[in-house]
């Protein structure tokens, strides 16, 4: 894992929730981490990591991830089994 995957990580774990955390960077940390991604309905992805699924929207027009999703991101890496 490099050091802005590390960096996202902790972000996502970070307390209060951030609201200022690209898409792209979550992407590429399920990606670094072995997760299965796969292309869903319009903005779906759905995402499987260490026998856990989930499915995640996309944000748009903006590409800012909002505190909602972010806490469901959270919630899915700590079911996962992915730790600080």
């Amino acid at each position: 894992m490099n050091a802005k995957n590390r960096k996202t990580l902790h972000s996502i774990f970070h307390n209060p929730v951030k609201s200022d955390l690209p898409w792209k960077e979550i992407e590429s940390l399920f990606k670094t981490l072995g997760s299965e991604v796969s292309e869903g309905r319009g903005s779906r992805i759905r995402v499987a990591l260490n026998g856990v699924r989930a499915v995640f929207h996309r944000p748009h027009p903006q590409k800012i991830t909002d505190k909602g999703v972010l806490l469901s991101v959270r919630r899915f890496l700590i079911t996962a089994g992915v730790k600080l």
